[in-house]
């Protein structure tokens, strides 16, 4: 049996902090007895995941690479790594929380003797902060950083932020913004009447959707990533499905982007291929928009837009997927592929600035029309 995850704050911290430590101490080893100092970190890339078919998930494999210090090419990443832990140390220390921007910027200095910079871009920490979470097995919130806010949701229920009660159907236009760190500890569930998540790619048709009240109407949690969705909207939308039970259903544009958006949702991802546990929801529905869609609600011809090389690039590479091998999945990129075009959910702006609040998401959910 796994051990249990520590619940505190400061349980956590220090259980984090003990990691840190140890990661440290194991270099200090490695210079004491005069070996060259490395240290082994999880690749995360396509070759080393593999589809779980009992969990249905994206899982990370046993490969690593090794981070040398006596080694030209990786002395840089390998100061780097340590650098940026002993930033997110100090975090934990102080019981402080930062961006992962702040965090670029306080380990970013000239090192003394040389005009060599530790770090010139974010991309760079940003880089070694993912190396850091899989070698640690610490999730970034747990590391003490958070990423912009990029997520919105509203619906009938009541929840608890950092000890403010919220009430997410007295939110007005904009809706709550659902913030990096959405661990029990900080966000908690007071009530709930909903009897559905429905999450949906697209802002504007988020925004479509709560001006229309659909989520009053229906009973449902209206959540919108503006895109794929973030870490902290994914493990909210997690725990909301196993803590309270509610359905997850998902409406992206019709392209191999929003079916992939899907995926992710779905089964996780390859880079955060270790957390899929933590962030995935193997029960999500699919429900559209399909290219079916588009002779069924007799749409115009106005909204098909031809598909481009990289589309139909992307969409071959999705059909080589394991994740993607189930027949439903090979006949709708199939489908897609053979019509030529694909459509954007506001295509059913075309019938009627209301029809996807009226007609489209409700007769989908009716009628049971969803993939899974």
């Amino acid at each position: 049996m796994a051990a249990r995850r520590p619940r505190t704050p400061q349980e956590r911290a220090d259980h984090t902090i003990d990691k840190i430590g140890k990661l440290a101490a194991g270099a200090v080893k490695q210079v004491k007895a005069k070996s060259n100092p490395a240290i082994e970190i999880p690749i995360r890339a396509l070759s080393n995941v593999a589809f779980n078919e009992q969990s249905r998930l994206i899982e990370l494999g046993d490969s690593k690479q090794s981070r040398e210090f006596f080694n030209v090419s990786m002395a840089k990443k390998y100061m780097q790594t340590f650098l940026v832990a002993e930033k997110c140390k100090d975090l934990l220390t102080s019981g402080k929380t930062t961006s992962i921007r702040d965090l670029f910027y306080m380990a970013k200095h000239t090192i003394k003797g040389a005009k060599e910079n530790t770090f010139d871009d974010q991309t760079e920490s940003d880089a070694v902060i993912e190396d850091l979470e899989v070698t640690l097995d610490s999730l970034r919130e747990e590391l003490h950083l958070f990423a912009a806010k990029r997520g919105s949701m509203v619906g009938p229920m009541v929840i608890v932020d950092a000890g403010d009660t919220i009430n997410l159907g007295r939110m007005g236009s904009g809706g709550w913004s659902i913030p990096s760190i959405t661990e029990e500890n900080v966000i908690q569930f007071k009530s709930c009447e909903a009897e559905y998540i429905l999450l949906v790619e697209k802002e504007a048709v988020w925004h479509r959707l709560n001006e229309d009240k659909f989520w009053r109407k229906n009973k449902c949690v209206l959540v919108t990533g503006n895109g794929q969705a973030t870490r902290g909207v994914r493990r909210l939308m997690q725990r909301m499905h196993k803590e309270l039970k509610l359905p997850v259903y998902v409406l992206v544009d019709n392209d191999p982007w929003g079916l992939y958006i899907y995926s992710v949702i779905k089964q996780g991802s390859i880079s955060l291929a270790y957390e899929s546990m933590r962030m995935a929801v193997p029960d999500a529905r699919f429900l559209g928009l399909r290219s079916r869609d588009f002779k069924r609600f007799k749409l115009s011809d106005d909204v098909r837009i031809d598909l481009n090389k990289e589309d139909e690039k992307r969409a071959k590479q999705m059909l080589a997927y394991p994740w993607f091998e189930a027949k439903q999945w090979q006949e709708e990129i199939t489908d897609m592929l053979k019509a030529g075009f694909k459509m954007e959910i506001e295509a059913l702006s075309n019938k009627d600035i209301s029809f996807v609040t009226d007609v489209y998401i409700p007769e989908k959910i009716a009628k049971k029309d969803w993939l899974a």
